[in-house]
């Protein structure tokens, strides 16, 4: 079921034979232990607990400490199932997604991630994880003081409903730019309306992070995924071509914070770092993978025929 050398991630809790309690009812019987072994191991699967549903992924979560998260301003294309449940992401089935902590180019990010599987896939599809502790740890002293210095500047472009990217009504889950200006100015992005009523969003945020509870230092930050060499490299030169006059009108975009560019082999770097401790393991329909999101980026390799992996955040 696993991949790559490293131990023990994720920690698998298997349903016991003996055992007549349902997932929630566990999870509410035996959240200091479930509590301490996330914010240690960083990742818990359920296995054979038949959490294949919106409603089955909201009940565990609600006997989880925190509130339910909704997605508005994330990067991801996702679906709303259910109160604050979404489908993982809709982004096409032959992308990669690489490794990331979730929303961590926000304000706020949650502190828990939990996917179930409806449908798992027959090839590909593995979700991919890796301990954000150990890629600080092997990250060159070079790359990880520039980042830690000058942070991290993500910039997004979001259509009107037409044309490459995103919309704004879609990301903010609302057509109202009023509340999306309010929703901004509270989550410090800054913001600004471009021709066609087209939106920029420019976000400065941390590359480290310090987990509240352990202590640890992590990376924490989405710099390569929002770089466009995250993509092949016909796409990356197409899309270096096209924006070559202006590469912060692409739809999405990172640099330093203090607006110089990142050099390429740091994005070499921090793949091959990734890369060295990452995780795969496929689904079975019915799992549940708890991270702590602080200390686990996770993302998908690609896949064929269909896959539905939900989503909640606390």
């Amino acid at each position: 079921m696993l991949s790559n050398t490293e131990e023990n991630l994720p920690y698998i809790w298997y349903k016991k034979e003996n055992d007549e309690r349902n997932l929630q009812e566990i999870i509410k019987d035996e959240i200091d232990i479930i509590l301490k072994l996330i914010h240690t191991n960083g990742a818990i699967l359920f296995r054979g607990y038949d959490i294949d549903n919106e409603i089955s992924l909201e009940k565990c979560t609600s006997n989880f400490p925190g509130d339910s998260l909704d997605y508005i301003g994330g990067n991801s294309p996702r679906t709303k199932l259910h109160n604050k449940v979404y489908t993982s992401t809709e982004h096409p089935s032959e992308s990669f997604i690489s490794l990331h902590n979730e929303l961590s180019y926000a304000s706020n990010w949650p502190k828990f991630l939990f996917f179930s599987c409806s449908i798992p896939s027959h090839i590909g599809g593995s979700t991919v994880i890796a301990d954000s502790r150990k890629i600080y740890n092997d990250l060159s002293e070079k790359l990880l003081n520039e980042f830690k210095n000058k942070g991290v500047k993500y910039i997004r472009n979001l259509n009107n409903g037409i044309g490459a990217g995103v919309s704004w009504q879609k990301t903010f889950e609302t057509n109202n730019k009023y509340e999306v200006e309010e929703h901004c100015k509270l989550n410090q992005i800054n913001i600004k309306w471009l021709n066609n009523n087209n939106l920029q969003l420019i976000q400065n945020r941390q590359a480290v992070l310090q987990h509240d509870i352990s202590k640890d230092w992590v990376w924490f930050n989405q710099a390569d995924q929002f770089h466009p060499s995250t993509n092949p490299p016909e796409i990356y030169e197409a899309l270096m071509d096209f924006y070559e006059d202006d590469v912060f009108s692409m739809p999405q975009y990172v640099c330093f914070g203090d607006g110089s560019l990142i050099p390429l082999e740091y994005f070499d770097e921090i793949r091959e770092v990734t890369k060295k401790h990452s995780v795969y393991f496929k689904w079975n329909k019915g799992d549940l993978l708890i991270l702590d999101n602080i200390l686990i980026a996770h993302g998908r390799e690609p896949f064929q025929g269909e896959r539905k992996i939900l989503v909640s955040m606390l």
